[in-house]
């Protein structure tokens, strides 16, 4: 049914390469391919690294998906143990390799993932909120007619004293008439220019005394209030927030690594392409460095 459609990560790739003697009590088969077992401990790996797809599964569901997809690496490990493939110097160099990265994903985990507090977050979400510039945003409404003629018509009513909101509801042609024309808050860049220049110019209390006209029509545009934009709630950007800290937290982790170890590149194209990339980072603050994708839980 559900084959071939996860993704094995290299831990799980090593524990199908490596089968130790012994196991603990805690760890018991679930399955046997063979000589090959596949222990309680492999197929929570292989549940946990599902294709995204399958992981929305309900949990037997992801467990038969995840035990289908590590049977079938169980049947070809076995024909590439047979055939000696463990023992080539191809494969002990990509084993090599995925342990360098598998080691790399640990302390990742350990010092960036784990490390970072819930105090940290809200400590930078508050630097980052100070640091924004303020942003004017207003709070209008407006009554929409097809021509010059009447948008003056209704000018003229309000120079009389008759309310906007009701005027908007009698006339206007916009589908907020039933609210009175109200558009709630905005800021720049939010309504077509000439609307906002107008509505920006306004002071509280005010409405055009002229027709502005866009391409909808005629607009009186009457200004409710003013106020600096709000920043977004905490709960909101928290998880960006987080990535924030994780991203400083790992080039610090490099930073100190790579003070203690010398970095030697033989090759010089690739040595200019490194030292070209690491001064842009450099000169960015770090903000260019990538934070590794989380590995997965485990």
């Amino acid at each position: 049914m559900l084959r071939h459609k996860f993704l094995v990560t290299a831990a799980l790739a090593a524990a199908i390469f490596s089968q130790a003697p012994v196991f603990a009590a805690e760890d018991p088969v679930v399955a046997k391919v063979g000589n090959l077992e596949i222990r309680q401990s492999e197929l929570d790996l292989a549940v946990q690294n599902l294709d995204p797809q399958l992981a929305q599964l309900p949990d037997e569901q992801k467990k038969v998906a995840a035990l289908s997809g590590a049977i079938d690496v169980k049947l070809l490990a076995s024909g590439a143990i047979a055939e000696g493939v463990r023992d080539t110097d191809d494969f002990k160099k990509r084993m090599d390799y995925i342990a360098d990265r598998e080691l790399h994903n640990a302390f990742f985990r350990k010092h960036v993932i784990d490390a970072v507090t819930p105090e940290e977050v809200k400590a930078r979400y508050d630097k980052e909120i100070a640091a924004l510039p303020k942003q004017e945003e207003v709070h209008a409404r407006h009554i929409l007619v097809k021509t010059e003629d009447e948008a003056k018509a209704v000018i003229a009513d309000l120079d009389a004293g008759k309310d906007f909101a009701e005027i908007a509801k009698e006339k206007s042609q916009d589908s907020n008439k039933d609210e009175g024309g109200d558009l709630g808050w905005f800021g720049r860049g939010r309504m077509v220019p000439e609307f906002e220049e107008a509505a920006f110019a306004l002071k509280k209390g005010e409405y055009t005394k002229t027709p502005v006209k866009s391409q909808f029509g005629f607009h009186v545009i009457k200004l409710e209030d003013t106020r600096d934009a709000p920043p977004p709630a905490f709960e909101q950007v928290q998880d960006q927030v987080r990535q924030l800290v994780m991203r400083d937290k790992y080039v610090a982790l490099i930073d100190k690594a790579k003070a203690e170890q010398k970095v030697e590149i033989v090759d010089e194209a690739l040595k200019k392409g490194y030292d070209e990339v690491n001064k842009m980072q450099d000169a960015a603050g770090g903000a260019e460095t990538p934070v590794p994708a989380a590995p997965a839980q485990q």
